[in-house]
């Protein structure tokens, strides 16, 4: 592999958006190979803004999901990886939200961004597009950040703000919550009994709000963990991913890593040229 170069710069929102916004990240990654990077499901909705050129994503990997170009894009939870055509070159900020993030943020429900793709602006209207320039034409990462607190801080004013943003359920919020902390290693009868709600009940509402249901997000949690794992600097052998990350063997691992990735595990990191750059 030719000599590369990866920078990332990991920030936290200002205090007041820190019930909506996990993180922010910068990154730029230049002199990998031409490939294609499998952005992985996990537990946050993700807004990626690009600082090079445009975005060349797919809904999921080398399943003939068509390619969109994007300055900026929104994601909701999903249920597979996304598919992101690099050149070996990029340049931009990861922005995670939590689910009560879409709602504050967004204005919509995170259920209505589940398994989909859709431009930022789309979303923000005209702060979008002015989040995109802002970012741009900022010339540290720092600036960048500052840009985002301003800009997300008047998305959530203009929704409303504080109590008056309509609230994801406190239970479905305590049931994110209690999956999330757990892995998804956690039966979902045993969090609705604790919730004091039936499992079917439980389902519908985490999934009118989510957009996945419980069981579905327990799995993605998951294997966010195994991936977790298998992107670590001095990564276990997949039997040990397999063990730490509760499943129950390498097979059922290597089944849903297929789901989850479209590939193999062993196919997943020939193909992942990035991994180098963390």
């Amino acid at each position: 592999m030719e000599d590369h170069t990866a920078t990332g710069v990991v920030a936290r929102p200002a205090p007041a958006l820190r019930s909506y916004v996990g993180s922010y990240v910068g990154f730029d990654l230049r002199g990998f190979p031409t490939g294609v990077h499998c952005g992985p499901p996990g537990r946050v909705l993700t807004a990626v803004i690009s600082l090079s050129g445009p975005l060349e994503m797919a809904s999921g990997v080398d399943d003939g999901s068509p390619v969109t170009r994007f300055d900026s894009v929104a994601g909701g939870l999903m249920r597979r990886s996304v598919a992101i055509h690099h050149d070996g070159r990029q340049q931009g900020v990861l922005v995670s939200l939590t689910p009560l993030g879409a709602r504050a943020v967004y204005g919509v429900p995170a259920a209505a961004l589940a398994d989909r793709l859709v431009p930022l602006d789309e979303l923000l209207g005209a702060l979008g597009a002015e989040l995109v320039d802002r970012l741009r034409a900022a010339t540290t990462w720092a600036g960048r950040f500052a840009a985002l607190d301003e800009l997300f801080l008047r998305a959530v004013g203009r929704t409303g703000g504080g109590d008056r943003v309509p609230r994801t359920g406190p239970e479905v919020a305590e049931a994110w919550r209690r999956l999330v902390a757990a892995r998804g290693r956690v039966q979902v009868g045993a969090v609705a009994a604790e919730l004091g709600w039936s499992r079917r009940h439980l389902t519908e509402r985490f999934r009118d709000e989510v957009g996945l249901s419980p069981k579905t997000f327990a799995r993605v949690l998951r294997f966010e963990h195994a991936h977790d794992l298998a992107t670590a600097h001095d990564p276990l052998p997949w039997a040990g991913v397999a063990t730490v990350s509760g499943y129950a063997d390498q097979a059922h691992l290597v089944r849903d890593w297929r789901e989850f990735t479209g590939r193999s595990p062993t196919a997943w990191r020939r193909g992942e040229v990035l991994l180098g750059g963390g």
